[in-house]
């Protein structure tokens, strides 16, 4: 593909819709960055080859302009003293080198020409490269909120994890705590089981000392009497 091919394509081309039909617009920008500073460099280049070409067509036409001043003061002199045929023969020359002039003034002014497209195609290059540079960096930042964004939503899903088991842990904790603290009320006292059965034993003896009291005195427990002989 020519420079000039390629300068029309990106000149006519349309960022955003490439970009909206990219799989990947970071790549896609990427390489159409690199495509237009390629074409840029050898606008230039050309450029630069018209500038020279037209310094040296100037050269050309200052030397052919003063070979027809050469050849004119020639056919004066010729003239002066009746030489007609040689004359003649200088204004031939004079003739070719103004045709040469003539014909090198044509061509510088076509260098300037193509010198002046030169200086335009680059303006309006250097600008749709600016437009380039502006649209990757937006993509670039887009990407870095974009990735940012998608790190603060999982750090806020697992923060969200990490506080829902940490509320979990301290509700279990509570649990546990208020398990022990009841067993603390509850420590030492016997249960109603318990209490129950040590009153059916404590009336037990009870009436076992109601029923001794109630016994009569054994005979041989009272006292014998001294008797008198």
């Amino acid at each position: 593909m020519g420079i000039f091919t390629r300068f029309r394509d990106i000149i006519s081309s349309n960022l955003n819709a490439m970009l909206d039909r990219a799989e990947d617009p970071e790549k896609m920008i990427k390489l159409i960055i690199r495509e237009m500073e390629d074409t840029l460099v050898e606008i230039k280049a050309a450029c630069a080859g018209a500038m020279a070409g037209s310094k040296k067509v100037h050269r050309q036409m200052e030397a052919a302009e003063s070979r027809v001043r050469y050849w004119e003061q020639k056919a004066a002199v010729a003239v002066k003293r009746a030489r007609d045929d040689l004359a003649r023969q200088a204004l031939i020359e004079k003739r070719r080198y103004k045709r040469r002039f003539d014909a090198l003034n044509h061509e510088l002014t076509e260098h300037n020409l193509l010198f002046v497209q030169y200086q335009e195609d680059i303006r309006q290059l250097e600008a749709k490269l600016k437009s380039a540079h502006d649209k990757e960096r937006m993509l670039v930042q887009r990407h870095i909120h974009a990735d940012t964004k998608k790190r603060a939503a999982e750090e806020m899903r697992r923060t969200d994890s990490v506080a829902a088991m940490m509320k979990f842990e301290e509700f279990e904790t509570r649990i546990e705590r208020m398990e022990v603290e009841s067993d603390l009320v509850n420590f030492g006292r016997k249960t109603s089981l318990e209490e129950e059965l040590e009153t059916l034993t404590a009336d037990e003896e009870i009436e076992q000392e109601l029923q001794a009291l109630k016994s009569p005195v054994p005979l041989n427990d009272e006292p014998r009497s001294t008797a008198t002989p």
